[in-house]
């Protein structure tokens, strides 16, 4: 049995993907047990595999080139292969049409003066959150996902930031809350 899926990223991250002296690309080789065959001409790469071992994921091969492709640094997106880490792209189209105008503004709004907006999200959510062309995409567990999603879409649709981060904050005060309630139920011996 054998896998095969193409997916395109921009060219100006192959380079990114493939790291320096190849290191990136040979990491998700190893780490998913595939192959990856870039054109850098045309940005595609092809993620195949010959061979199913235990170590054969993918998916998660995928998602991490689309990570890259989407502005995630390889650090970050290698967080795709740790715990119930995955990868959410959210179109900001979606939200303004295809007004390029509105889709700076919206990014703006998002990232916010010097980055403040994008990592005070990140902090109160544990996501990890790049904003790169006409996208914003998100990597993180699935509660991190909802939260950020939620808090991104938000922005997208002109709430306040204030009542935003207010939001994020209570559904973090409420996680930490619940996760205490958890430890305190537990019987000990």
């Amino acid at each position: 049995m054998s896998f095969e899926k193409l997916i395109k990223i921009p060219n100006e991250r192959i380079g990114v993907l493939i790291g320096k002296s190849g290191k990136t690309k040979k990491i998700i080789e190893d780490e998913c047990s595939v192959e990856l065959d870039i054109d850098s001409n045309g940005g595609e790469v092809l993620v195949k595999s010959e061979k199913i071992s235990e170590k054969f994921q993918p998916f998660k091969a995928m998602e991490i080139v689309t990570a890259i492709g989407r502005g995630f640094s390889p650090e970050n997106s290698l967080r795709l292969l740790k715990g119930e880490n995955s990868l959410h792209v959210i179109d900001l189209r979606e939200f303004v049409g295809k007004s390029s105008d509105q889709i700076e503004r919206i990014k703006g709004r998002i990232i916010g003066e010097g980055g403040k907006s994008r990592v005070n999200i990140e902090n109160l959510t544990n996501a990890s959150i790049t904003v790169y062309g006409k996208t914003v995409s998100i990597i993180g567990e699935p509660n991190q996902l909802r939260l950020a999603v939620d808090a991104i879409s938000s922005l997208s649709n002109g709430s306040m930031h204030g009542p935003v981060y207010t939001k994020l904050e209570s559904a973090r005060r409420k996680e930490k809350a619940e996760k205490a309630k958890l430890w305190e139920d537990q019987d000990v011996f």
